[in-house]
Formats: C-alpha cells, structure tokens, sequence
C-alpha cells in the first residue's frame, strides 16, 4: 500500500510540475539517428493518425547450415530456428495510441520467435498458469504516462524491449541478422515498470524496476532492478549504458547477479552530396561485464571449497557498415566474442526430447540430455559475419549474410542433429543415441524484412 501511495504522489506531483512546461519539447529532435545499429532506419510514417499510428513487421528468413542436421533445427540462436527451410521468424501488427499526456503501445508476435525467445525463461515454472503463452505473442504492450517537463517525462508499465546488447528486439533495425553472442545472450525484453527522463534534448535517463532479466515472473522475491542512460551529442555520435542487478537464479535467492552494457557509435563519414559511390560508413562496439556472486558462486574470483567457482560473462562485439548509392545498398562485417563460466547466460540448445513437449510447457527444450550449466562449467565462443543489404525504399530490406560461429564446448547442431535418430520428435531414442553437438557452424541466411 506505502508503494502505491508513493507513486501516486510521485506522478500527481510530475503533474503539477509538467503544467508549467505547456509546449512539448521532442528528444533528440533533428538528430539523425537512422543510421545507428539497433535503430529505426525510416525518415517518414506513411499511416499517422491523431490518435493511432499502426505498425506493420514482417520477417522471413531461410537459412543454410553446412552441418546440415538431419532435424533441420539451429541451435544457439534467438533469431533463427530451422535450418534449410523457408520460415517466418516474426510477424508484428500494432501500434501506438495517443491520447492527450496518455500512451500505450501494443505489437502483437507471431512467427517461430514467439517460441524461440521466451524458451530460456524459466521462472514461468514457478506457480501456476502459464505465463509463456499468456505473453509469447506480445513483443510490447505497455501504457504509460506523459509529462511536458524538460525534454518530456514517460512512466510506463508493462512489457517492453530491452536496450542490453545494442541489437533491436525487431531485424528491421540491425547491421546483421544473426546477432554476435554479446545481443543473442541478454535479455530482448522486461516485464515491469520504466521511467524516461529527458533533462535534455540529448540525454535520456530511464530507471528500470522490472521481474527480472528476459522473464515473465520473478525467479525469487527481489524484483530486477537497473537504468539506461543514452547520450545522443550530434547526428554522428551515441553512447549508451545500460546497467542491471537482480537475482535470477530459480530457488537461490543468496545468488545475485550484476550486468553492465555499454556501446558506441560513430558515423565517421558522410557523403554532402548525392552519391552512387560511398554515402556514409559508420562503427558500433559494445562490451559488456557482469558476474553472479553467493549461493555457491564467486564472481570473477575462483572462491574455492567454501564460495564456490567463479561465475561471470565478458564480452564484445565490433561492426563496420558501409553504404552505398544513396542509402541503397549498404555492407556490414563484424563478429564478437565472449566467455560464461558458469553458462548462465548461454542459449541452451534446442531439442533433445524424448517425446512430443509437454503441453503444459510449451516453450521448454531440455530432454534427456540436457546442456548442462553448473557453477563453473566453461563456455567461451566467437563468431565473425559479413552481410550485403539491397533496400529499395525505406520499408524493405533484402539482406543475403554468412555467419561462422565458434564455441569451446560441443554446442552447435551437428549432421545428427538433436532430436532423435531420424530427426522426429516421435521416434523412440535407442540407448547408445546422444544429441550431435559440434564446436562450430558455418551458414548462409537470406532474409526478406518489411516495415510499415
């Protein structure tokens, strides 16, 4: 009840407050920000209405592995999931209301994602109902409130993307198509509540209180906790923070984990004129740092017998992207790297089950052979990418990318694939049959993406 009477007269007070600024002022306005990775590379929204602006995504991919597994199944991976198959990874139809100093956001998700993202979310196991369908075909749905102070105060609730790693939750607005460890390993949303403070037109300052990291419920009784802080200073530079603190190790409520992301962005050519030759090449890089400490794990100290194993993450990702002939046709390379002891963020493969799913369970993927990640169990990968982009206007992207991956410990789908002898769901395991798991993969995606 102290929590509710707190916000209400924190809001109320923001009230009074905003009455004073009556003229809206817009962040970052001017600011040409559709080059950035992770952004919306639009100049223009074709269907704007006074109080309803819709929004129309739509992802297809078809990927090529040279493991070529016999279940058709890719492993490790938050944007693809099957292999040498035409699929829809992401279809999203919504938008955004208005409505006076009220907002809401709502997208819908359909498509292979609704089941790929959430599948590593297990604090859906704690309790009753099932939270992974209730939410898995919602991206975003929030509402909120807006205040004229300063460059505009939002308070909204609800499910929301997360800004941890750089990478756009949506294709449409990433360099590459299969994100580095660094993105496909933390979280692409949160479920709670987030405040954004514009004190000025180039900085933004948003406080997270939230379930917890990438999860519908609460693993244990602390909420997640974190903020970002964007730095946008000119139309060639961003920086940003983000930074988060929560315990999530289902049942260990001792166990706490800390994550920092951090990223920077330059454009450091830009072409004054017209061009078909080069208009505009630019750079991100991101690193990031964090640890989980207690209940049986050291942090970045090896803490022995009576502290247990170290357990952090460490990571980096690097892109160069040029374009070309006006924006038309743009080239990215890059690649990443990282190390989990513990694999407490690692992607657990898919497949490996024993029979059909449990339809109580929708999104789990452990079988009889599950990927094991006990405190210390090592984990190191990297992987390096270059991709072509064809875009004819700004709502259409034809991308064609290789990707090789690279992982210390036997992780990615082998010829075997990981499902069962002939690859089906339904045929029995024999004794002697184990997931093939290999260090590597190679693999070609094209890749259609639309937005309206």
């Amino acid at each position: 009840m102290k929590i509710i009477l707190f916000c209400i007269t924190i809001i109320t007070g923001l009230s009074c407050i905003a009455q004073k600024d009556s003229i809206p002022k817009i962040p970052f306005e001017g600011l040409d920000t559709r080059w950035q990775n992770g952004s919306d590379r639009r100049d223009s929204v074709i269907w704007k209405g006074k109080y309803f602006t819709p929004t129309i995504l739509l992802d297809m991919n078809y990927n090529y592995s040279f493991n070529n597994p016999i279940d058709n199944t890719v492993v490790g991976s938050t944007a693809l999931a099957r292999h040498n198959e035409v699929q829809i990874s992401a279809l999203h139809v919504g938008g955004d209301f208005v409505y006076e100093n009220w907002h809401a956001r709502i997208m819908t998700q359909f498509g292979a994602r609704s089941s790929i993202v959430p599948r590593n979310d297990f604090s859906v196991y704690r309790g009753q109902y099932e939270l992974a369908n209730v939410y898995r075909n919602l991206s975003e749905a929030y509402a909120g409130v807006h205040f004229n102070k300063w460059y505009g105060i939002n308070i909204d609730a609800g499910l929301f993307m997360s800004y941890i790693g750089l990478n756009s939750y949506y294709q449409q607005e990433n360099w590459e198509y299969q994100a580095s460890f660094t993105s496909d390993n933390t979280p692409w949303f949160f479920n709670g509540i987030r405040i954004q403070i514009h004190p000025t037109k180039h900085l933004k300052i948003e406080p997270w209180i939230i379930n917890g990291w990438q999860s519908y419920g609460k693993f244990n009784s602390m909420p997640g906790v974190g903020f970002n802080l964007t730095y946008i200073p000119n139309s060639n530079i961003k920086m940003l923070t983000n930074n988060y603190y929560g315990t999530d190790a289902a049942n260990i409520p001792a166990r706490k984990r800390f994550h920092s992301d951090n990223s920077f962005l330059w454009r450091y050519f830009q072409s004054p004129i017209k061009t078909k030759g080069i208009s505009k090449v630019a750079i991100s890089f991101t690193t990031d740092i964090g640890f989980e400490k207690g209940g049986g794990v050291n942090g970045f100290k090896d803490g022995g017998v009576d502290k247990g194993p170290a357990q952090y993450f460490i990571s980096t990702m690097f892109y160069n992207r040029i374009w070309f002939n006006n924006d038309r046709f743009a080239w990215t390379i890059g690649g990443g790297w990282m190390t989990n002891p513990g694999r407490y963020l690692v992607l657990l493969p898919t497949g490996q089950a024993s029979s059909l799913p449990d339809p109580l369970n929708p999104t789990q993927t452990q079988g009889k052979f599950p990927f094991t990640a006990n405190p210390g169990d090592p984990f190191t990968g990297w992987d390096c990418s270059t991709n072509f982009d064809y875009m004819p206007n700004q709502s259409t992207t034809l991308r064609f990318e290789i990707v090789s991956r690279h992982a210390s410990e036997n992780y990615f789908a082998g010829r075997g694939g990981v499902t069962s002898p002939d690859g089906l769901a339904t045929t029995p395991l024999t004794p002697g049959w184990r997931p093939d798991l290999v260090k590597s993969e190679t693999k070609v995606i094209l890749a259609l993406l639309f937005r309206l």
